[in-house]
């Protein structure tokens, strides 16, 4: 079956390894570049946290509490519009990637998502897309806001240690810092016609459309994975 969009050229197998086999150096000065970026990462200093309240499923938590005795613990400041029935469909789609995180016990860590909304439309909002994550609320709490993510902004993602009672902050990102962290970007990227946003460098008649304005909704994602029919 033909496309109506653009091929990449067409070329014989042994030009196609050389050409891939270009690509592959830089890719892999690429890995080696990430992994000197996370030694980097392992040698950042911290800074102690003030003790934080949040609200859990089961009512107020500490946030040294909501390590659930690991050490070691990674937050996702979910974006929330107040009382819309669907979130953003980035944050609601980046998060339902993560299905299965009870690997990180191996490590001592934990991985939750915390939101600026009150706690029972967050959890409603979970069960409507079908979110297999730990949810937190920081609505009666500066947390959101000391961590980069204040409620009417955007999302954020954040590290912390806990040594007894006493939380540190290790790390923060936000934008697109959290691509890495998941295998959405990933897969896409490697696919010919790539992300088929506006912004990439593209050849010439490669399919493009303006960014976010593609990509599966927050409805969407609760008709297929959560409670919504």
């Amino acid at each position: 079956m033909s496309t109506a969009n653009p091929l990449p050229p067409v070329v014989d197998a042994e030009t196609w390894r050389g050409e891939l086999a270009e690509l592959r150096v830089r890719e892999k000065a690429a890995t080696r570049e990430l992994d000197a970026i996370a030694a980097q990462r392992r040698r950042l200093p911290m800074v102690e946290l003030p003790e934080y309240t949040l609200m859990s499923a089961d009512g107020p938590v500490r946030l040294a509490d909501v390590f659930d005795g690991r050490s070691q613990l990674i937050t996702y400041h979910h974006m929330w519009n107040p009382g819309a029935r669907w979130q953003c469909p980035g944050c609601t789609g980046w998060t339902s990637q993560f299905t299965r995180l009870d690997f990180l016990e191996q490590y001592d860590a934990r991985f939750v998502i915390v939101t600026n909304g009150p706690i029972e439309e967050a959890l409603a909002y979970r069960e409507r897309v079908g979110n297999q994550m730990t949810w937190y609320s920081s609505a009666d709490s500066s947390f959101g806001a000391d961590m980069g993510a204040p409620p009417g902004a955007g999302f954020a993602v954040n590290a912390f240690l806990r040594d007894g009672d006493t939380v540190y902050r290790t790390w923060h990102t936000d934008g697109r810092g959290t691509e890495q962290l998941g295998h959405v970007h990933g897969l896409i990227d490697v696919l010919p016609y790539g992300r088929q946003e506006e912004w990439q460098d593209s050849p010439d008649g490669w399919p493009q459309h303006a960014t976010y304005s593609e990509g599966i909704t927050s409805k969407e994602i609760g008709r297929l994975y959560g409670a919504e029919a």
